[in-house]
């Protein structure tokens, strides 16, 4: 006679649905895909708002592996003390339906937090603030969710004989929903409808679940017809507002693989912005002309290199340093890198880039490793708030960068995050690429009214025979180096090579802003493919950020409280 436990009791008394066992399987099938979709659906979530970095990740996946410890724990004891299916199952109506408001409101959530958050919070407020966001948003659901397993773990179990096999099935179950809750957002949902339908799909499916045991049980009706009606509402609603929801009258919103994509079209521009809160990706300017951002300054990286006939751009986005080098230089072979296929898609739509110029769907490290040919300059611009992929960033990256540059190339950096001094992020981006070009072969621009600095480094020239050896370089040498002459004649070179006076004009000023290696931390970290922190680094320059611009604020919640804020408005 087989040993039977006390769930035998407890399955014998329950719902005719549950007799079979098979819809044990399909719930924790079920459950195991929601709480994937409902992670990756937070990464997506969240990136509009504080990146898509590895810390962030590490917040989403820390703080729901929490929220599923615990439930498990709680679930495990609740299903010894009560074994009720019903109320196991309410749970799992519950999770759904949260999960199907997280569109609705989660993004209301994310704005109420950081805005507390960046009058209150001095330092880290990036972890602070996707860590509170997570718990408030992600962490109740999951939760629920997490008590799934040992309940279904008490009603499939007849007998201590087989109790592992029971186990091992539900394990199986869980885990290949998992695969499939891992997959179908990131390769079919969230590129075909989006994030929040995203949501309101695998909810759906969860409430659809609890719903069949309700209706076949003939118990909680009322439960779940307010359920359903929640559910839609959400549904209905949801779609309707945007990550932005503040923006009126934007030209596009959606999201891509790898990106939320913003076009907003203004009375001189058109915009592209990945990030909701700041940072504009990409422009075109109504009128030919400078754009009056960073675009502008890197248009000195041609006169700086020996030559101006080719141009390589990593991280083409819509093309706007292409079409600012096509303006100024149309005879230049331009080709682009851009990774996301859909904002080169956007680029045609909206931004008018040139036919002409072929642009590959690629990451720009792999492009570089696959190609042979080299360029007079090579634009690295793939670098967006915090999110600064390390392996674009490490000395190896910049080695293959100097290898496709020709003979008195010039690379110039779009770093997007002034942050100065010692274990600053472009410190520690100067110092990597110092180390592969030398010291004396660097100079820096400062952008005004931004946040963003561009980085020239050249290789040295057969033109330029006294050009010094990587070896032989330092921090501290005199600032009598080909490239810092080459600034001091940047604009009699602009003109030389365009015969544009506005331009030569621009560069003129650009001239008196560039900054010689010399004023450069010479200890600073090399980034490698190994070690590059670069996440830590940016968030620390993002603190910086927010310290200056909401020190005023802070100060006036400091001495009248919060009443002296809204008495701002």
């Amino acid at each position: 006679m087989p040993t039977t436990t006390a769930t035998a009791t407890t399955t014998g008394q329950a719902r005719p649905i549950l007799r079979s066992k098979m819809f044990l399987y399909v719930t924790e099938f079920f459950s195991g895909m929601a709480v994937m979709a409902a992670e990756l659906g937070a990464s997506r979530l969240l990136a509009p708002y504080f990146s898509s970095s590895q810390i962030v990740w590490t917040i989403i996946i820390g703080t729901i592996m929490i929220a599923l410890a615990l439930g498990s724990v709680w679930g495990g004891r609740k299903a010894d003390r009560d074994p009720n299916p019903d109320k196991l199952y309410m749970r799992v109506m519950m999770a759904a339906v949260w999960i199907a408001l997280i569109p609705l409101a989660g993004k209301y959530l994310i704005i109420v937090v950081s805005g507390l958050l960046v009058v209150t919070v001095s330092t880290n407020f990036l972890v602070a603030a996707a860590f509170i966001s997570c718990m408030l948003i992600f962490v109740p659901p999951l939760f629920l969710l997490g008590t799934v397993t040992p309940g279904l773990v008490k009603f499939a179990t007849d007998s201590l004989d087989d109790n592992a096999s029971v186990v091992g099935r539900l394990s199986a179950c869980n885990t290949i929903g998992s695969i499939l809750g891992t997959f179908l957002p990131t390769f079919v949902t969230i590129p075909a409808v989006g994030t929040f339908v995203t949501f309101l799909i695998f909810s759906g499916l969860l409430l659809a679940l609890a719903l069949t045991y309700f209706i076949a049980s003939k118990v909680r009706l009322v439960a779940s017809a307010v359920s359903a009606v929640v559910f839609a509402a959400s549904a209905l609603v949801s779609p309707m507002s945007g990550f932005a929801f503040w923006e009126r009258g934007l030209a596009y919103e959606g999201e891509s693989i790898y990106n939320y994509l913003q076009v907003k079209k203004l009375a001189d521009r058109t915009i592209l912005s990945t990030n909701v809160l700041f940072g504009v990706q990409s422009v075109t300017m109504k009128q030919p002309g400078l754009t009056g951002m960073y675009y502008d300054t890197a248009l000195a990286a041609p006169a700086l290199a020996d030559h101006a006939e080719s141009a390589l751009i990593l991280g083409m986005g819509t093309g706007t340093y292409a079409r600012q080098l096509r303006q100024y230089y149309p005879h230049m072979r331009i080709a682009g890198v851009e990774i996301d296929e859909k904002i080169t898609a956007l680029a045609g739509q909206y931004f008018k880039e040139p036919q002409d110029i072929p642009v590959s769907t690629y990451d720009g490290r792999a492009w570089l490793a696959a190609s042979k040919d080299t360029y007079d300059v090579i634009m690295v611009d793939a670098y967006q708030d915090i999110t600064i992929p390390f392996q674009m960033s490490s000395a190896e990256f910049f080695t293959m960068v100097r290898q496709h540059l020709n003979p008195g190339g010039v690379m110039v950096v779009n770093m997007n995050m002034i942050s100065d001094g010692e274990g600053s992020i472009n410190e520690a981006l100067a110092g990597t690429i110092a180390s592969v070009f030398g010291w004396r072969n660097i100079v820096t621009a400062d952008v005004p009214g931004t946040t963003n600095r561009e980085l020239f480094a050249k290789k040295p020239g057969s033109e330029n025979p006294n050009m010094p050896h990587q070896s032989g370089d330092g921090p501290h040498r005199s600032r009598t180096s080909d490239i810092v002459q080459a600034g001091a004649a940047l604009r009699t070179t602009t003109f030389a090579r365009t015969r544009d006076s506005n331009l030569e004009q621009a560069m003129g000023e650009v001239a008196g802003r560039l900054t010689p290696s010399s004023r450069l931390h010479h200890n600073a970290m090399i980034l490698t493919d190994d070690r590059a922190p670069v996440e830590l680094l940016g968030m620390h320059a993002i603190d910086e950020l927010i310290a200056r611009e909401a020190g005023p604020y802070r100060e006036i919640l400091r001495t009248k409280g919060i009443q002296g804020l809204l008495e701002l408005q």
